[in-house]
């Protein structure tokens, strides 16, 4: 069997929030707070994520193996201390890949029963 032909079976239901911290990790690491950045950024203001919301997302991510803390750390002068930066793991990828299949499906679907226009060619 295909490896891309598996699916991949997420523990429990990802959250948008949770899906969001995980794309914004798709591209490197990052501390807390650039996460918070990244995702109202990318999102445009639509996902504002708290602290204490970020902080739960991570720990539950964490405890999944869908992130783990970075060891390396930026050279002093690029760095403070008190954060902590995250990465993706190769399962947190996955599911992120898959979660992401999954919701381009359902906007196939949508478009077929003429819910969503079809895209402009660029």
């Amino acid at each position: 069997m295909n490896p891309k032909d598996e699916t991949i079976e997420v523990p429990s239901p990802l959250t948008a929030a949770m899906f969001q911290v995980l794309l914004s990790l798709a591209d490197g690491e990052k501390h807390g707070y650039a996460i918070l950045k990244d995702v109202a950024e990318q999102t445009h203001g639509e996902v504002k994520l708290s602290t204490g919301t970020l902080y739960g997302i991570i720990k539950r991510l964490l405890a999944e193996g869908m992130v783990l803390e970075c060891r390396r750390r930026p050279a002093r002068e690029h760095d403070d201390a008190r954060r902590r930066y995250y990465q993706l793991t190769d399962w947190g990828r996955q599911v992120a890949i898959s979660e992401a299949e999954r919701m381009e499906k359902l906007i196939m679907m949508a478009r077929v029963r003429h819910l969503l226009k079809k895209p402009k060619p660029a």
